[in-house]
Formats: structure tokens, C-alpha cells, sequence
């Protein structure tokens, strides 16, 4: 089936070509005659399978349609995201499929300047994206508002509830006129988003394309059991003797991502760190290296899990395990995106060994285990990661990143935000370059890695 078969308007049609795409994926199929419809959605899909397109495309078409004209500080469309590289990379999705339609478009994010997001907002915007808590400033300064807002998108919603954006998104749908079309869309359905699309949603279609907490299918993954003090040394010699050209590294501290992207950096591996505590400069310039083949290796936190969209790439490592088991699957989801080949390399240590078994038993699967020459665990390690013991399971700090989180009962109340939510360009209704969330990238499957494909291997569950 092809997007002309969607009832999709001909400059949508014509955007989607030139970008390369002509078969929709099944959330695509599903979510836009959906939309198109007018019907509220509530949609879960992996990552990678073009949830973006799948309301970008219909939405813009029902906005043409509407023929409504925008006023001075008010929207028709908003979009809310959790981080500054997904609001980015939607909104270059509205840039690119609006470029043949009348649609003025923009994204709003914090750690950069609010003054030209408040320029452009009080113009009026047919499309506003958005991290909740630069939106609330907005609003509390006079440039936003949301009394004329057709159509709400909350994109990752699961992942704004883990960040404690509840009481914005609540404060903002308070400010919106009840009649108008909910479109939430999640990587899970977790007990707290069917609880929020109660509330929100009215008779929704429902579409699930993957099992909850799935792991894409054309990912290979690895454990490599390892002693701490090791991990650095056997992650530079993964790079090196494979010729990686590039990894995604996952860290759980933006202390631990420093000195990882240091020490590569030292041993000869271009590599670069991207977390919360950088400025927006230096986020846009180490992804953007990444993409452009300058950096190598970039070492992220959770923080990137979901925001990052890159394409065709090979591989991902995680340097540390996350402690919340969840948080693996949409890691590796950055790898084997859109019909592509991907590995995704666990570095286990002694006190992950709890952590491997929980995403085990998550995801359903047994991830095969295998030493490398020159980097032998130590036999409490292998014990450990046996028997599924060491590091206690707890809720993992979440990073306080790109959207301020709700005030601590300490926090002086009027304290500032910083830091809040944003993406790759400043803001500006100009961004980056093309995501993989537009209909299907294409990809073609990468390289495995000389350590992956190895005729032994043993299992630590047996």
C-alpha cells in the first residue's frame, strides 16, 4: 500500500516523495486515516517505525482544511514533547511535509535565548512544538495561548510522566478549549498513560504495533561481562578492532559520560558527551558532529534514549546498564531503526548483575553473554551476573535535563528554571537535519561487529 492510498492531500504526497518515501509503515497505516477521521488516538509503537509522520502528515492536512486563520498569540496545533532533540527533530518533520502548504510553524525550547520563541509566538503559529516547561513560561509572560488549540499531540507521553511534566501538561489542558482532537502517542502503554488518556481522550482508536516493552527484531544483542575498571579500555578496543565509524554510548551519569567521551578522546577515538549539564551549543555541535562522521563515539545519558533520531545507525553500547529496565529497550531502539540492521553491546559489571536479569525478564529474552580476549571478567562478576545479583533495583534519578522538573518541597518557590527543554537549532523554526521519524527511512543493515559474530557463545542463564 502506498501514501496515496491514505487520502492524503497532493502537496502531503508530494512532500513525502521528495523526501524519499512511498510505503507507509503499519503505524502510519493505522494512525493517519485515523486522524484524518478527526478521531481522538492513543498509539504505541517501538521507536523507529515513523510514529512521527503518523501524526504530523494527517494533522497538517486537517489544518489546511479548516481554513481557520491564526491570531496574534495563539496556536492551532500544539505538539509537546519531553526533550530538546525530539521537539527539534518534529518540528523539522512539520517543515518538511508543511513546505508546500500555507503553515507557519516554530519550536520552542529552553537553553537558549526566550526572546525570538517569543517573537514568533505572538505572531500566531498554525504549529507550535514544545518542551512543557519553556511552553509554561511562555504562557506566564503573555505570548501563548491556548484558547484556539484544534489539535493537542503529547509525543512520548510516558516518558514526560517519568519526568514529572504532569502538572504543566495538566495546567496546559486546563487553558484549552474542550472540543478539540487528542492525539497521544507513547512508546508503551503504561498504567499511568492509559490513567492520563482517560482523562484526555474521548472514544480514542486504539493501536498497539508492538508488544509492550518489545525489542526490535533485527537487533542483535550482546552482553560482555566486565570488570569495572576495565570498561573504558574494552570499549576503546571494541571501537578500535572493529573499525566502528559509529556508536552510541549510554551512561547513567553525566559525570561517567565526561570521562568516558575523555578518555576515548585521549586514546586516539574521536568521541563526544552529550547530557544535561552542556550548553545547547555544545549539544548541536557534538551531534552534529556525530552525524557528519567528525565524532565517532558519542556518550549520552538517558536524556538522548528517546530524543536522538539518527539514521542507519549500526550500533549501540551501553557503557552502564540503566536501572530502570525499561530504559534499555528505548536505547537500543536507537539502533536497527526502519528496517535496519543494528547491535546493541552490553558492558556488565559485578553490580549489574540484578539489572541484566530484570531486562531479561522484560523483555522475554535470553541475551547471549561472551568474554572478550584481553578482557576477562573476574569470577565474582561472572557469579553475579549467573546468578542475577549485585547492584539493588531502584527508580533511577532522572536527569534534570532539558525541562525543569516539579519544585522539591526545599526549592524556594520562584526559584528560576533553567535548562528547560530543546533541540538542535535554538529554537528557531530552522532545524537540523533530516530524522528517521518521517515515514521509513531507509536504512540499509550495518556491519556486525567482529565481536558479535563469533561462532561461540555461552549464556549466563544457563
Amino acid at each position: 500500500m502506498s501514501f496515496t492510498s491514505l487520502g492524503l492531500a497532493e502537496p502531503l504526497l508530494r512532500a513525502v516523495a521528495e523526501q524519499g518515501y512511498d510505503t507507509p509503515s503499519p503505524i502510519q497505516l493505522q494512525a493517519i486515516p485515523a486522524v484524518l477521521a478527526g478521531r481522538d488516538l492513543m498509539a504505541a509503537a517501538q521507536t523507529g517505525t515513523g510514529k512521527t509522520a503518523g501524526f504530523t502528515l494527517p494533522m497538517l492536512q486537517r489544518l489546511t482544511e479548516s481554513k481557520r486563520k491564526v491570531s496574534p498569540n495563539r496556536i492551532r496545533a500544539l505538539v509537546l514533547t519531553p526533550t530538546r532533540e525530539l521537539a527539534a527533530q518534529v518540528g523539522e518533520s512539520v517543515r518538511n511535509y508543511g513546505k508546500h502548504l500555507p503553515i507557519r510553524s516554530h519550536v520552542v525550547f529552553g537553553g537558549v535565548s526566550i526572546n525570538p520563541q517569543m517573537m514568533a509566538t505572538r505572531r500566531g503559529l498554525d504549529v507550535l512544538v514544545a518542551c512543557p516547561g519553556r511552553l509554561m513560561d511562555l504562557y506566564n509572560q503573555g505570548a501563548v495561548k491556548f484558547d484556539e488549540v484544534e489539535i493537542l499531540v503529547l509525543d512520548e507521553a510516558d516518558r514526560m510522566l517519568d519526568m514529572g511534566f504532569i502538572r504543566d501538561i495538566r495546567k496546559i489542558l486546563a487553558l484549552m478549549p474542550k472540543q478539540r482532537q487528542n492525539l497521544l502517542f507513547s512508546a508503551t502503554f503504561a498504567e499511568e498513560i492509559r490513567e492520563l488518556a482517560t482523562g484526555l481522550l474521548n472514544n480514542p482508536a486504539v493501536i498497539e504495533v508492538a508488544p509492550r516493552n518489545s525489542t526490535a527484531e533485527r537487533i542483535e544483542q550482546l552482553v560482555h561481562p566486565c570488570d569495572k575498571a576495565n570498561k573504558i579500555g574494552l570499549l576503546s578496543h571494541l571501537v578500535t578492532s572493529n573499525d566502528w565509524q559509529q556508536v552510541l554510548v549510554f551512561t547513567r551519569t553525566k559525570h561517567m559520560a565526561n570521562r568516558v567521551a575523555e578518555t576515548l578522546d585521549k586514546n586516539g577515538v574521536s568521541a563526544a558527551a552529550i547530557h544535561g549539564n552542556k550548553s545547547q551549543g555544545a549539544r548541536t555541535r557534538a551531534l552534529a558532529g556525530f552525524k557528519d562522521g567528525n565524532v565517532k563515539v558519542l556518550v549520552a545519558t538517558d536524556i538522548a534514549a528517546r530524543g536522538l533520531d539518527i539514521d542507519k545507525l549500526p550500533q549501540v553500547v551501553n557503557f552502564e546498564l540503566p536501572n530502570v529496565a525499561e530504559d534499555y529497550v528505548h536505547r537500543i531502539g536507537r539502533t536497527g531503526r526502519a528496517g535496519a540492521t543494528g547491535h546493541a553491546i552490553s558492558l556488565v559489571a559485578a553490580d549489574e548483575g540484578k539489572l541484566i536479569k530484570a531486562i531479561e525478564r522484560l523483555t522475554k529474552q535470553n541475551i547471549p553473554c561472551e568474554q572478550v580476549a584481553g578482557f576477562e571478567a573476574s569470577r565474582e562478576t561472572l557469579d553475579n551476573i549467573a546468578r542475577g545479583i549485585g547492584a539493588p533495583l531502584r527508580k533511577e534519578p532522572r536527569d534534570p535535563s532539558e525541562e525543569r522538573r516539579a519544585p522539591r518541597p526545599q526549592q524556594r518557590q520562584g526559584a528560576g528554571r533553567s535548562g528547560n527543554g530543546g533541540g538542535r537549532s535554538g529554537g528557531a523554526s530552522n532545524g537540523g537535519q533530516r530524522s528517521g521519524n518521517g515515514p521509513r527511512p531507509e536504512g540499509a543493515g550495518a556491519g556486525k561487529p567482529a565481536q558479535a559474530r563469533r561462532p561461540r557463545r555461552s549464556s549466563h542463564n544457563q
